[in-house]
């Protein structure tokens, strides 16, 4: 008997079967690069949400945060007081802390603020028609065809704009802050 090999049936694995439980560090590391390069296509093709860090305030320190915070303190007084000149000091102070905000972070690529952006001066030269033309039944067709190109025009060229940030700002990731 000494002489007679044993012969061994080796079980076949399915094609179409999972693989073994065993770990395979050639199949992790394989699986780990195959997940970060989808990770950075998606990152890369990605338009909507933040990348990167928040833009830093020009000023070095919130100026946008506390014009906002003035502006609702004033409304907070007109809705107590009342009186034209705080409304329309507090929607004022409030709107340009808003439009610095989101200018910094449109123009920077961190985050899209087109139609915000965009809406604003649309809407801005439709208070200056509705100021033009007075009291007029029908004023609608003029705000329309006075700030509807505006606004399409502003979009196109902020979203443009915004891509292009974007692409600069995902190729190239500012340096990470020095401790």
């Amino acid at each position: 008997m000494a002489g007679q090999k044993s012969k061994r049936s080796r079980k076949r694995r399915k094609p179409d079967a999972a693989p073994r439980a065993v770990a395979s560090q050639r199949r992790d590391e394989r699986q780990q690069r195959d997940h970060t390069a989808r990770r950075q296509d998606q990152r890369a093709n990605r338009q909507l949400g933040t990348e990167g860090e928040r833009p830093p305030s020009p000023f070095g320190f919130p100026v946008a945060e506390i014009a906002i915070f003035a502006g609702m303190v004033a409304v907070i007084v007109w809705l107590i007081e009342g009186g034209t000149a705080v409304i329309v000091v507090g929607l004022t102070v409030c709107t340009l802390g808003v439009l610095e905000v989101t200018a910094r972070e449109h123009f920077s690529g961190y985050r899209s603020h087109t139609m915000l952006l965009a809406a604003i001066p649309a809407v801005a030269i439709g208070i200056g028609v509705v100021s033009l033309i007075g009291e007029r039944n029908n004023r609608a067709p003029y705000l329309i065809a006075v700030a509807a190109p505006v606004f399409a025009l502003l979009f196109w060229f902020l979203r443009k704009r915004f891509l292009s940030a974007r692409q600069a700002r995902v190729a190239r990731p500012p340096a990470p802050p020095a401790p």
